[in-house]
Formats: C-alpha cells, structure tokens, sequence
C-alpha cells in the first residue's frame, strides 16, 4: 500500500479558482480508478491551500494515477499550482 498526504499552495485567486472549478471531476475520476483506495483533497482554513490525502493499493496503481492526471483538464488547469506531496 501506498499512502500520500500532502498540500495543494496557491500562490494567486486565478490558481485557487481553477482548482475550485476542477476539484469534483478529478476527485470523482481518481477514486474511480482501479487501486485507488482512499482519495481526499479538502479546503484548510487558508483559502489558497488544500488539504490532500491518498492510498494506492500498491506503486503501479499510483504511477497509473499520475499518469491518468497528467493528461487530465484537472493538471491542464493546476498544472502551476505547487504541490507538496510525502509518502506516509
């Protein structure tokens, strides 16, 4: 198993906006995906940052999780948002 918790850092209103606007879609997408076990991104106090958490069923789930997003209108429209990302 695979277990990722981490941070989505907007650094302007139009980045935070765009995440807002895609959220659903690739959080409905991600958990639809075969060994994707548990998938959470969720709004912090700071309205510019969100909370993310992630569990594969194992490594080639996750690289076919990142593969799938890096074609996705969720990294076309994120793609400058930094990210943060350790495994647990």
């Amino acid at each position: 198993m695979v277990r990722l918790s981490g941070r989505l850092i907007c650094a302007t209103r139009e980045e935070a906006l765009q995440v807002q606007a895609h959220l659903a879609e690739h959080v409905r997408r991600s958990r639809a995906e075969p060994g994707c076990l548990a998938f959470e991104i969720r709004p912090t106090r700071d309205p510019m940052v969100w909370q993310v958490d992630e569990c594969f069923a194992d490594g080639a789930a996750l690289e076919a999780h990142r593969a799938r997003t890096l074609g996705s209108p969720w990294w076309a429209a994120t793609r400058e948002v930094r990210r943060e990302f350790r495994r647990l």
